[in-house]
């Protein structure tokens, strides 16, 4: 009968490089971006820093120069530019969340809270309900903290995901250190539109584990006039480099959800696919090649977009009313009506199919590799 070739040197060898069964992960990770086990950062943070942390959250509150808007408005008397006082904020939503990364939401969903208010003014804002329209509740930042230990003990989520919080991060933050203390043990998300100052950042630091900034454009000319910042560009880079600083390239445990780093993201605009290439070279020049990017395609016109200008709406209207009819109450065969002049006309369309696949091979050329694509081998894409 034949037998089996035995190699004692081979087996021995590839049992010490091959894991056990149990231990396979059938997942795209690997090892610099692969965590076995992770405990979040604010549960490291020791007790006299949460007191610092807790204090510097207070005095901001007092003098708000966090965001970069810098209104310098005791926040307890009256509100800045975020229509947001202090000692409660304005929450949209609490709830699992099933739209994010797969990384991000995981099977149970992301714990996301939505806070109602922006620091930003974008005109064509794919949440304008809630970020410009301030719906919602308001919650102390203990009962917000109570919420998170909800979205845990019941929700079963993975993390608990702060949704557009730049304005808010003082009371974020006294939010996180009672919930520290109630028990909460999940990853952190700070879901930002990348309009952060670095004092906020700084009060932030030891309490996020993952940054998600949304880079929205590269030209201040763009940023002025539809984001309504002067200075976007500039403040958003220096802010993604300094979330980078603190958590670094985005890891995952051998289960396939992110548990601490950066993921940028990139929604591509109507006719702005060269301001989504400058974004890609940038990341990969100034903060790192293995960053995690989502170019994002789901713009859709919204908000102010695609509305009627005013000035013309009531030009139409006068116009229509003396000019269809003679005196006679003929009507004037020759007159034809024409719609109103539409707001911001220039990004009143989905993108096409070339725009975002030209930010896509600008963001390869440059070197990213990282991407939140469909996973072709059914799974999570890491």
């Amino acid at each position: 009968m034949h037998q089996r070739l035995r190699r004692p040197w081979m087996t021995r060898h590839l049992r010490k490089a091959i894991p056990r069964l149990s231990t396979i992960r059938n997942l795209h990770l690997a090892p610099p971006f692969l965590i076995e086990d992770y405990i979040p950062r604010y549960q490291q943070l020791s007790s006299i820093d949460a007191a610092k942390k807790r204090a510097a959250a207070y005095a901001h509150l007092r003098n708000c120069n966090l965001c970069p808007r810098l209104c310098g408005v005791n926040r307890y008397e009256k509100t800045g530019v975020c229509l947001i006082g202090a000692e409660t904020v304005k929450v949209n939503v609490i709830a699992p969340h099933f739209g994010e990364e797969p990384c991000i939401q995981g099977h149970n969903g992301s714990g996301s809270v939505f806070f109602s208010g922006c620091n930003l003014r974008c005109v064509f804002c794919q949440n304008h309900d809630i970020a410009h329209q301030r719906k919602g509740f308001d919650l102390t930042p203990e009962q917000l903290a109570e919420w998170y230990m909800k979205l845990q003990d019941v929700g079963r989520v993975h993390n608990i995901n702060l949704i557009t919080p730049e304005h808010v991060v003082p009371q974020v933050t006294l939010s996180l250190l009672h919930a520290r203390e109630l028990g909460l043990r999940l990853p952190i998300i700070y879901n930002t539109s990348s309009f952060d100052s670095l004092d906020s950042l700084k009060l932030l630091d030891g309490l996020i584990d993952i940054y998600l900034p949304d880079f929205k454009v590269w030209k201040d000319s763009t940023s002025k006039r539809l984001l309504k910042a002067d200075n976007y560009t500039s403040t958003a880079m220096e802010s993604i480099k300094a979330m980078y600083a603190q958590v670094g390239d985005l890891s995952f445990t051998p289960d396939g959800i992110a548990k601490k780093g950066v993921l940028v993201r990139h929604l591509v605009m109507p006719g702005m696919e060269d301001e989504g290439q400058e974004i890609m070279r940038w990341l990969a020049d100034n903060v790192s090649k293995d960053i995690f990017v989502n170019i994002m395609e789901q713009y859709h016109p919204d908000a102010h977009v695609g509305k009627p200008k005013q000035a013309s709406t009531r030009l139409q209207a006068r116009s229509s009313e003396s000019t269809l009819y003679r005196s006679d109450n003929e009507l004037m065969p020759s007159v034809t009506q024409k719609g109103p002049e539409l707001r911001y006309e220039d990004i009143n369309r989905p993108i096409t199919k070339d725009e975002l696949s030209s930010v896509t091979k600008s963001a390869r050329a440059a070197g990213l590799w990282r991407f939140c694509d469909v996973a072709e081998h059914g799974g999570f894409n890491l």
